[in-house]
């Protein structure tokens, strides 16, 4: 089965303006989460997905020459991507946020795993011992895995502007038109005070700390989740910010 990985990238963000440009660890934050998709070991092939021509053209400069940049609708992601999958024909799609610095390739791996081992799937991601789906989360290490075909199908039905700007939400809100399948997530991160994504100064602040505490190399979710036990202050702030601002 042929899966890539999109990583949704737009740099209009109202919440923390040009983040994805802004430097961690030296590289640009959009270099850092593509470079942390590329450690994949099973996907085939990685594309940006941007939003209008003028933002494809600032955000080549930030990835690495050999990813590609392919432009669509600003606010019709869901449509974008299935422009992706036109260019780049797979069976398969992993779609990875690019305001999640702190993905992890491991995870990622282990759904496309699952996949192969669960033939009949539309969709794989994770969820909380709750059962919520974990991209209605800010924990920030995780992506999602759907069919192709899904996603296509996700597009020709759905109307709601609130499915064509979360380009998964059609599939994972209809599991009695999907086959869903929701893995574990580690209980280390399945918790209330751990915020990895970043969206205002406060995360960036975070993410930065976290990156000089154990440097860019090899990070890993354990690692981060090690350094998160040890640090009550931030987890407390982190519970705070996503108290503030749950996904719906």
């Amino acid at each position: 089965m042929k899966t890539i990985g999109i990583v949704q990238a737009r740099l209009g963000s109202t919440r923390l303006r040009g983040k994805l440009a802004r430097k961690l660890g030296g590289r640009s934050l959009l270099e850092w989460v593509v470079r942390r998709v590329t450690d994949c070991e099973r996907l085939d092939r990685v594309v940006v997905a941007a939003g209008d021509e003028a933002d494809g053209t600032l955000l080549r400069e930030l990835v690495p020459h050999d990813v590609d940049v392919v432009t669509g609708s600003e606010h019709d992601v869901l449509g974008r991507f299935v422009d992706v999958l036109d260019r780049y024909p797979a069976d398969a799609v992993v779609r990875v946020c690019a305001d999640n610095p702190f993905i992890d390739p491991a995870l990622i791996d282990r759904m496309i795993v699952s996949a192969a081992d669960s033939p009949g799937c539309d969709y794989i991601s994770y969820a909380t011992s709750a059962g919520r789906p974990v991209i209605l989360s800010a924990v920030g290490v995780y992506a999602e895995w759907c069919r192709a075909d899904a996603l296509r199908r996700a597009d020709a039905e759905s109307t709601d502007a609130r499915d064509r700007e979360h380009v998964t939400r059609y599939l994972y809100s209809h599991p009695d038109v999907f086959h869903l399948r929701l893995l574990p997530t580690p209980s280390e991160l399945d918790r209330d005070d751990v915020r990895l994504t970043v969206d205002f100064e406060e995360d960036w602040h975070h993410a930065h700390e976290i990156v000089e505490a154990l440097g860019d190399e090899a990070l890993d979710w354990q690692q981060i989740a090690s350094l998160l036990d040890a640090q009550p202050e931030m987890r407390q702030r982190m519970a705070v910010l996503n108290r503030q601002y749950t996904k719906a």
